[in-house]
């Protein structure tokens, strides 16, 4: 950081100690460090690391991470062919939902395999202000202490409004509150993002849901019930999100439930992996109908590990045909990627798929993917879709529009899921791509042989965002990728990963 940067963060630190009426040998104390590194971190005369951001953040129940990375900008050197090999991160949306899930366990949990990126960041600050004791053991190993009793009405509003995740907290809540409130959801934006799913399927529990301005009202019966009929669950839309939601409340719920229509994708299965952990019967995992028998009781010591994310592994495959490289992906989940991989089989793309292994939970199938060098792709005759696994990922969909941008012949692509995604599609115009929006779903891609670099500003969706850095890495010249808070909520150190495998990216 710049020095006014570090002495207007010192300053800001500094305030938000004092409203917590903390010293700074009290504070140093709480951060296992010395007052006087507090002191030079206050003046700004002293560096800090993202550990230590996150540290701070949490002792002091305010984000100060994001007061750091909101602004920050890549500089893209592109036309750089990637090289050797690169490790699949573990699962943003696998981790979204076992935190969420965490909350159902009176006890201790250590969560492993638990991205260091923005999201995480927001739903850990939530978690601390509410009373739950949660701390980084390890690079990536979360150690979460819940108490019985938890101070709602102290809710981090700020951070629980920036997350749609927030959602799934009701799954847990309402088998120890007979009325609460919750924050609005947000996260990426992209049009109109239905929460009938998850209604609709809380109304079989007999709960009530109010919609308010800047709230969710929530009514719960299941505290002072005496019996528990069975619950039996059509979901009017397989909502991931929304599956996992019902399945945390189900995992409390003494009587079985029965959830049709479930989502069968990697980080539904990866809920329902934990929630067996914890004791609970789950049946039909990997299925679209889940029979749930919970227990009104959850008090365990467990430790679980979050498995890879079939996303990113499908990032580093658009990366490498999109700079025309060869590259090997370890720890690829290849039960999520299989439709992808035979699309872009038939685009011309060719693949080495190493034998099976299993991630470390014991349950997910992984694999090691080499992309190879073929120069020319072609596009496909038929529409690009996505669709509920084990259709092409919706999350994946994005990745092919840089790749059909460089494949011979027009493609399209069919964004169906949500209203306005299409239309972050056509940014990439800016990089000398020719994308044409049909409709707000659906875009028309002409392919051409290259790109050109380009100042871009990050639109507010994840995926999207990444496919703009994607075309920066395959475009001659210097890009500029300004205000990257997308990206950082869903990818740990990109860039520094990225850059490890022959790209080259700085961080302003």
């Amino acid at each position: 950081m710049k020095k006014v940067e570090l002495k207007d963060l010192g300053l800001f630190i500094k305030q938000l100690r004092e409203n917590k009426n903390l010293t700074q040998t009290e504070f140093a104390n709480l951060l296992e460090t010395s007052q006087p590194v507090i002191a030079r971190i206050e003046s700004g005369e002293q560096n800090v690391t993202t550990e230590t951001l996150n540290k701070i953040s949490t002792v002091l129940n305010k984000s100060v991470i994001t007061l750091a990375s909101d602004s920050i900008d890549f500089e893209v050197h592109g036309g750089k062919e990637l090289k050797g090999s690169i490790k699949t991160n573990t699962s943003k949306n696998g981790a979204m939902g076992l935190l969420c899930a965490s909350l159902l366990n009176i006890g201790n949990t250590t969560l492993e395999g638990i991205p260091r990126i923005e999201e995480v960041n927001r739903i850990i600050e939530v978690l601390v202000s509410i009373g739950i004791k949660v701390k980084w053991t390890d690079k990536n190993t979360l150690f979460i202490s819940r108490p019985k009793a938890l101070k709602l009405d102290d809710i981090n509003h700020s951070s629980a409004s920036r997350t749609r995740t927030i959602l799934m907290f009701i799954g847990a809540l309402i088998h120890e509150y007979e009325e609460f409130s919750l924050p609005h959801s947000q996260g990426c934006t992209l049009g109109t993002r239905t929460i009938t799913p998850h209604l609709n399927g809380l109304k079989h529990f007999g709960i009530d849901i109010q919609v308010t301005d800047n709230a969710y009202i929530i009514k719960s019966p299941i505290p002072s019930m005496e019996t528990y009929p069975d619950v039996n669950i059509v979901m009017s839309e397989a909502s991931d999100t929304g599956a996992e939601l019902l399945l945390i409340a189900a995992a409390k719920y003494p009587g079985r439930t029965t959830i049709k229509f479930a989502p069968s994708n990697y980080m539904v299965q990866e809920v329902c992996y934990f929630l067996m952990d914890l004791g609970i019967d789950i049946m039909g995992v990997g299925t679209h109908i889940l029979t749930i028998v919970g227990k009104k009781d959850i008090k365990k010591t467990l430790n679980y590990a979050n498995s890879e994310d079939p996303i990113e592994t499908m990032m580093f495959i658009s990366a490498a045909l999109c700079t025309n490289s060869e590259l090997t992906v370890t720890a690829s989940p290849i039960d999520y990627l299989e439709l992808e991989i035979q699309k872009l089989q038939e685009m011309g793309a060719k693949f080495t798929i190493s034998p099976l292994y299993k991630s470390k939970n014991r349950r997910t199938n992984l694999v090691d993917i080499t992309i190879h060098k073929v120069g020319q792709l072609k596009a496909l005759p038929d529409k690009i879709s996505c669709g509920p696994y084990p259709a092409l990922n919706i999350d994946n969909l994005p990745f092919f529009v840089p790749i059909c941008a460089l494949a011979q012949g027009r493609s399209l692509v069919h964004d169906w899921v949500y209203e306005n995604r299409a239309i972050y599609f056509t940014e990439l115009n800016r990089l000398g791509m020719t994308i044409a929006l049909a409709d707000p779903h659906r875009v028309f891609i002409d392919g051409q042989p290259k790109f050109k670099a380009a100042q871009v500003v990050c639109p507010p969706a994840l995926r999207p965002a990444m496919i703009i850095l994607i075309g920066m890495l395959a475009a001659n010249g210097t890009s500029i990728l300004r205000n990257v808070y997308s990206i950082k909520r869903g990818y740990e150190e990109i860039a520094e990963r990225l850059n490890s495998i022959g790209a080259d990216i700085r961080i302003i």
